[in-house]
């Protein structure tokens, strides 16, 4: 059996307002030619489809036109949410889906309520235990997955989603192949930066003990770096589909083709994607920036230029888009003691949801005004439990 695993699509992203789903849509129309010359038998998608709950509708409609084309090749496809997507509308829309051969879970749910997908594929039976973005606050308070006795007994994230994950490798039939897909932080695993901090740090991230050892191959989404995790069963990221943003530079990017049959643990293969705007940090002295600029004046993705000054210039971003109108970021760093400052390493367990909110609307080139930044506050706190 031949299967293609991809996660962390992303449709709807933007760079400093520069949307990328047309490089995603390159990089899923590359998927289907593979899909159909090596003739898989079904393609898994770890989540993150969107990188909004509340997707544009060319992000949508890159997306289900995917799944219908895959549909009219006659393979099969699940797909999962992730912490980006909403798992209200993905739920809402599954049997809509299903129409064209996607079998989509948005929220957590244990093999009894649906958390087992079983396909018959062109070669052979097919069982997938879903496990989709499990959100900390929601998942303690799912009473209608799990009902109330059971749950208090499991009243830990962790070993909630422990319990689930062996819930659903305990409905695997021995007559099908039986792979986990997920979305969700394991230990071990390497950043890239570009994930959600909130929900990569301590309290989501989970020992590689808690995925069931008798699963062929573990199919993960969330973290942007394609990469396996050390494990008793075939454990892999498939990583995103293009480099999400500047931490990601350099990064190849693909997806995991994966032949595998029944009773055997998998055989892996990542294939490379062609990156049609590769993200390029430039790094230099304010004296030296003409230069530069006329290195990159062609260059055929997105830079970011870092320049090294004594004191910033008027009108600096203007002079560097004039020659280099791909340049997405202009950041000048002022020089100490004749170096410039080196920023700090990101600490995934400390999250400031102010500044988050801040940075997330910076990113897409909005301002806040301070009376929404102090309702937003409010209600953090409010949902949160925390004290003021």
């Amino acid at each position: 059996m031949r299967l293609i695993h991809t996660s962390d699509w992303h449709l709807g992203r933007k760079l400093k307002g520069v949307d990328r789903t047309p490089e995603i849509a390159l990089a899923l129309d590359e998927i289907l030619k593979y899909a159909k010359e090596y003739e898989v038998d079904a393609v898994l998608v770890s989540g993150d489809i969107f990188d909004v709950p509340n997707p544009t509708t060319e992000a949508e409609r890159v997306a289900y036109d995917f799944f219908y084309k895959l549909n009219q090749l006659s393979i099969p496809s699940v797909a999962i949410a992730g912490n980006h997507d909403s798992a209200n509308r993905i739920d809402s829309l599954a049997d809509l889906l299903s129409l064209a051969g996607v079998r989509a879970l948005g929220r957590p749910r244990i093999a009894e309520e649906g958390g087992v997908v079983n396909l018959e594929t062109a070669s052979g039976k097919l069982c997938i235990g879903a496990m989709p973005f499990a959100s900390e606050r929601k998942l303690l308070a799912a009473e209608d997955v799990w009902n109330k006795d059971a749950l208090e007994q499991r009243n830990d994230y962790k070993t909630t989603v422990t319990y689930v994950l062996q819930n659903l490798a305990n409905a695997f039939k021995t007559d099908a192949v039986n792979v986990m897909l997920a979305h969700m932080t394991v230990n071990g695993a390497k950043f890239t930066g570009s994930e959600a901090a909130f929900y990569s740090g301590a309290v989501y991230s989970l020992s590689g003990q808690s995925i069931p050892s008798e699963c062929q191959y573990v199919g993960l989404g969330h973290i942007h770096r394609p990469q396996q995790i050390p494990n008793a069963a075939p454990t892999y990221y498939a990583g995103s589909l293009i480099q999400v943003d500047f931490g990601e530079v350099g990064e190849e990017k693909g997806f995991n083709l994966i032949e595998v049959e029944t009773g055997r643990p998998a055989k892996v293969q990542f294939q490379p994607l062609t990156c049609h705007k590769p993200l390029k940090r430039v790094e230099c002295h304010l004296d030296q920036l003409d230069e530069h600029l006329e290195a990159h004046r062609d260059y055929e993705g997105y830079l970011k230029f870092a320049i090294a000054v004594n004191t910033p210039p008027i009108g600096l971003a203007d002079r560097v888009r004039k020659v280099c109108p791909q340049a997405v970021i202009v950041e000048p760093k002022l020089i100490v003691n004749e170096s410039a400052q080196v920023p700090e390493p990101k600490d995934y367990d400390r999250f400031d949801p102010i500044a988050e909110f801040q940075k997330f609307y910076s990113d897409r080139e909005k301002n806040l005004s301070p009376e929404v930044i102090t309702a937003f506050k409010e209600l953090y706190m409010e949902f949160s439990e925390i004290p003021a």
